[in-house]
């Protein structure tokens, strides 16, 4: 590692520069890159690239590669990579519930991959037990701290499925791990108004249904701020149906109502009121539900871009950074900082203000990401973190991911994996491709405040790779 030095404020610091591999002679990517990245349609845009020989890590490619930008959902390289380091890929979230005398407690601690289903076999296992009535049912969501939103969300979009209240006890509204969020059904009914149903079924949202039956769709679900009332507009031909994703103002609650439903499915009483408290001492064990190990939840938070699952990982890292004060966002955050760091990631121009890349207070280089991907491979859990990286042009979701209708075609189709990033005026691509004469590269592609989308110029950046 070399060093330099840096006169501040009269006194001379010398920092330390991580070693980074030389360009080596002249490579053809440099020219085709260079033209690409001047595009007219990135005219006045920050573009932050690097590329590296996947072996070794020699740069082929740099384009203002320390500057720092906004990474939008490319922030889920960092987090996934700093909750294998700190977690484990074996970490496994838990749901429990306990008794003390005819009091039944149900503690969650995370689990994204609380689905209907799931809630439903926790119930199962709690009749099995054979009390059937019970007098309270206590909802412990204390595992984290009860702050909902990321401090720099916009509220405007607190009514959407992918800004979801954070919460230690939460449910999935689908197989996609969809977390603290309905789905809204909707069928198209010629002569009426369409069909309209809130899964998984919850009583703790009301729907207006204003939608019409007409030519087309654009029906949407908004919630409105604070509430639980969810209206329905816009219109939808007859006989089409669709989803809309609502997020719910009390994940906890709406939890526990559907764990109370499933209770009485399966002929459990409870006679009296939900209420929150936290587990005490004396309980006794009633029933557990394990989710998958973190390498299987990995899929669906990095092809599908759950934002939901990014932010639970960050509150579960404080938690095992201090068992002993409820999982937040700093504490957590700090964490993967010091997980990506170990991993060889100068931080000291990294700012995380979220799991997701949500917040405009992340702050990354093109040159950090590259770091992060290129040493990745040297860890035990990179074939997960590899394989849970969308799949350019594969057509099925749970492979192609957010890259499932992109470079179809392409000598970049089924050979990129790499992860996506929008937000207003960001676009983002960073991942791993093998060239036509079969070097494998580590690539990081960055682009903000661009006033048109860089999807394409990005597409054709990978490609390139791809073809060369």
């Amino acid at each position: 590692m070399r060093a330099v030095a840096v006169i501040l404020s009269g006194v001379l610091l010398v920092l330390p520069v991580p070693a980074v591999a030389a360009p080596g002679p002249a490579d053809p990517l440099v020219a085709q890159l260079d033209q690409i990245f001047t595009d007219q349609r990135l005219a006045g845009a920050t573009v932050a690239a690097e590329v590296r020989e996947a072996a070794g890590g020699r740069i082929v490619y740099q384009r203002a590669p320390g500057v720092r930008v906004l990474p939008a959902s490319n922030q889920k390289l960092l987090t996934a990579a700093a909750a294998l380091e700190v977690l484990g890929a074996g970490y496994r979230f838990r749901t429990t519930v306990r008794r003390l005398g005819r009091d039944l407690y149900l503690r969650g601690q995370g689990d994204p991959t609380l689905t209907y289903q799931r809630i439903d076999r926790l119930a199962a296992a709690v009749a099995q037990r054979g009390t059937k009535r019970f007098t309270r049912l206590i909802v412990d969501d204390t595992w984290f701290d009860r702050v909902p939103l990321g401090l720099d969300w916009s509220w405007q979009d607190e009514t959407y499925g992918f800004t979801a209240p954070v919460s230690a006890l939460s449910f999935a509204a689908n197989g996609r791990f969809d977390n603290a969020a309905v789905e809204i059904r909707y069928r198209g009914v010629a002569g009426r108004r369409p069909t309209v149903r809130v899964w998984p079924p919850t009583g703790r949202v009301r729907v207006v249904n204003r939608a019409v039956t007409r030519s087309g769709d654009s029906v949407g679900a908004v919630r409105a701020h604070g509430g639980a009332v969810v209206t329905v507009s816009g219109s939808v031909s007859a006989g089409r149906s669709g989803v809309a994703l609502v997020s719910v103002p009390d994940p906890a609650a709406t939890t526990a109502g559907l764990f109370r439903a499933a209770l009485r499915r399966h002929g459990v009483t409870v006679t009296g009121r939900t209420s929150r408290g936290k587990l005490p001492g004396g309980t006794r064990a009633v029933a557990a539900l394990v989710s998958r190990p973190l390498a299987e939840i990995l899929p669906p938070f990095l092809k599908l871009s759950n934002n939901g699952i990014a932010e639970l990982l960050v509150k579960a890292m404080s938690r095992a950074a201090d068992p002993a004060r409820p999982g937040n966002w700093p504490t957590g955050l700090a964490a993967a900082t010091g997980a990506l760091g170990r991993l060889g990631v100068d931080t000291r121009l990294l700012t995380m203000g979220d799991g997701s890349g949500l917040s405009r207070r992340n702050w990354v280089t093109a040159r950090q990401v590259a770091t992060l991907l290129e040493r990745a491979q040297r860890r035990t859990w990179f074939p997960a973190f590899r394989a849970a990286l969308p799949l350019a042009g594969a057509a099925d979701p749970m492979v192609g991911g957010t890259l499932r209708n992109r470079m179809r075609g392409t000598a970049a189709a089924g050979n990129v994996r790499a992860k996506t990033g929008t937000l207003s005026g960001v676009n983002a691509l960073s991942g791993y491709v093998t060239g036509a004469d079969g070097r494998k590269l580590v690539f990081a592609f960055i682009v903000n405040a661009s006033v048109a989308t860089a999807v394409p110029v990005l597409d054709s950046a990978a490609v390139t790779l791809a073809t060369t």
